[in-house]
C-alpha cells in the first residue's frame, strides 16, 4: 500500500481512538454538569440500551432512536462484506487474478499470498457470523435504544474494518505457500481468539439467562444484576474479551502492524466507555453490588 494510503487509514483510526478517550474523560468531568442541556446532549450520544433508559431526555431526542435489538444489522452487514472481501482475497490468491480497479483505488492487495491477512479476514468473519446469532438466537433485547449516529458509525465500522484488515499486513511479506508461512504468532492468535470468544458467548448466555426461564422462555425485559462466570470479576466482560479478540488479531499479524494497534487503541477506549456507563449503572441500582469491582479489565480499570 502506498505511504499516503497507510497514512490516511492510520489517521482514521487514531482519530477515532482520540475521540473515544476524549468521551471517556469528557464523561468523568461532566458529572457536575448534570442539568445542562450540552451535558444531556453529550450522554445521549455516547450511551444506549439500559444505560440510556434513566437518562432525562428532551421528546425531540427520541426522534433519534433505534431500537438496540437493531444491533444485528451491524453483524449483518458484516458477515456479507467481509466474507465478500475474504472470498475475493482468496480468489485473488489462488488464480492469480488481479484486484478490480474499484478495489486498488481504496487498498494495495499484496501481489504475494498472505497467510496473516486471509487468517485475520477469516476471524473477522467468524466473529462477526457469532455474534450476528448470538444477537438472533441468544441475547433478550429490552426496549433499549441507542442514538442514529451510532447505528450509522455502527453500519459502516465493519466496512472500513474489512477494508483495513486488507491493507494492514504491508510489514511481513509473505513468501512460498501459505503453510510455510505458518509461526507461531498465528497459533497463539487464534489460540486467544477462541478463547476469547468462548468468554464472550459465555458472557452472553449469562446476561440472556437474567431474562429467561429454565425453559429457555422470556420472563421478563427488566435489567437484573449480572452474576456468575467472568461478572464476579468484572461488570463487563463481554466488553473484555471484544477486546481480546481484536488483540489476537494483532498476534496473527506478528505484532507488526502499527495499523491494526490503531485498531486495538480505538477498541479499548470504545469498551473502556461503554463498560464504565454500564458499571455505574450497577453500583447506583444494586445496594448489595461489590463496590470493589472493575468494570472492563480484571484488576485494572
Amino acid at each position: 500500500m502506498s505511504s499516503v494510503g497507510l497514512s490516511s487509514i492510520d489517521v482514521v483510526w487514531s482519530l477515532l481512538a482520540g475521540c473515544f478517550l476524549a468521551a471517556l474523560c469528557v464523561h468523568q468531568i461532566s458529572r457536575t454538569y448534570e442539568t445542562s442541556r450540552l451535558h444531556i446532549l453529550f450522554q445521549d450520544l455516547i450511551r444506549y440500551g439500559k444505560t440510556k433508559q434513566n437518562l432525562k431526555r428532551d421528546d425531540w431526542l427520541r426522534v433519534f432512536d433505534v431500537p438496540k435489538r437493531c444491533f444485528w444489522h451491524f453483524y449483518a452487514v458484516s458477515v456479507c462484506w467481509n466474507g465478500f472481501l475474504l472470498a475475493l482475497n482468496l480468489n485473488l490468491t489462488f488464480q492469480h487474478q488481479s484486484p478490480p480497479s474499484w478495489l486498488t483505488g481504496i487498498v494495495d492487495i499484496l501481489t504475494a499470498p498472505q497467510l496473516s491477512t486471509l487468517l485475520v479476514q477469516l476471524l473477522l468473519w467468524v466473529h462477526s457470523l457469532r455474534r450476528l446469532l448470538e444477537c438472533l438466537c441468544v441475547s433478550v433485547f429490552s426496549d433499549g435504544a441507542m442514538h442514529l449516529v451510532q447505528y450509522v458509525f455502527g453500519l459502516g465500522y465493519y466496512i472500513i474494518l474489512g477494508l483495513t484488515a486488507l491493507c494492514s499486513d504491508h510489514v511481513a511479506k509473505g513468501t512460498g505457500s501459505l503453510l510455510s508461512q505458518l509461526d507461531c504468532f498465528h497459533v497463539a492468535g487464534v489460540g486467544l481468539f477462541i478463547g476469547a470468544s468462548l468468554l464472550q458467548h459465555q458472557s452472553l448466555v449469562l446476561l440472556a439467562r437474567l431474562r429467561t426461564g429454565k425453559s429457555g422462555a422470556v420472563e421478563t425485559l427488566a435489567h437484573r444484576e449480572p452474576k456468575g462466570g467472568w461478572f464476579e470479576l468484572v461488570s463487563c466482560p463481554h466488553y473484555f474479551s471484544e477486546l481480546l479478540i481484536y488483540i489476537s488479531l494483532t498476534l496473527v499479524f506478528r505484532c507488526l502492524s502499527l495499523t491494526w494497534w490503531l485498531v486495538v487503541l480505538y477498541v479499548l477506549f470504545n469498551q473502556a466507555l461503554a463498560a464504565q456507563l454500564c458499571h455505574e449503572l450497577y453500583i447506583s441500582k444494586y445496594e448489595s453490588y461489590p463496590r470493589n469491582r472493575k468494570a472492563f479489565i480484571p484488576f485494572v480499570f
